[in-house]
């Protein structure tokens, strides 16, 4: 299998222990862990996928959540590095949602706490939430 993604040189491990949380439909499915590495391959096709998609609609290798150390400004202005998290569309068939919003493929998107994914058309929804997210019921 060839894998159809490869790692930028800003790649890196993060710090904060990111997670997803999973649901399809009321159902809470087992949380993913996403720390241990600087990037997680999506899809059908389990010989590569970090995080596998059985969803038909999804592609066997549907997209890619990647960790970028990235350059910006700290509260003080001091320049800093924060390594933060990205999804990239691997040109996907059916596409990779964020937010209820279809991303152009072949392109970081940069992800924030409480964000939603889905792939394809996949009833699934990855919420994007860390160690230190506020887990209370109250949403904004």
């Amino acid at each position: 299998v060839t894998v159809k993604y490869s790692e930028p040189p800003e790649a890196k491990k993060p710090k904060r222990r990111w997670r997803f949380y999973v649901f399809k439909g009321e159902e809470t499915m087992p949380v993913l862990h996403l720390h241990r590495q600087s990037a997680y391959l999506m899809g059908k096709d389990r010989k590569v996928a970090d995080i596998p998609i059985d969803h038909p609609s999804c592609s066997r290798q549907h997209a890619a959540l990647q960790y970028r150390c990235i350059p910006g400004k700290g509260a003080d202005g001091q320049k800093i590095k924060r390594v933060l998290p990205y999804i990239i569309d691997l040109e996907s068939s059916n596409g990779t949602f964020l937010n209820n919003k279809k991303i152009e493929p072949k392109k970081y998107h940069e992800l924030r706490e409480k964000d939603v994914l889905k792939f394809g058309f996949s009833s699934r929804e990855y919420v994007l939430l860390h160690d230190q997210s506020d887990h209370g019921e109250d949403s904004d």
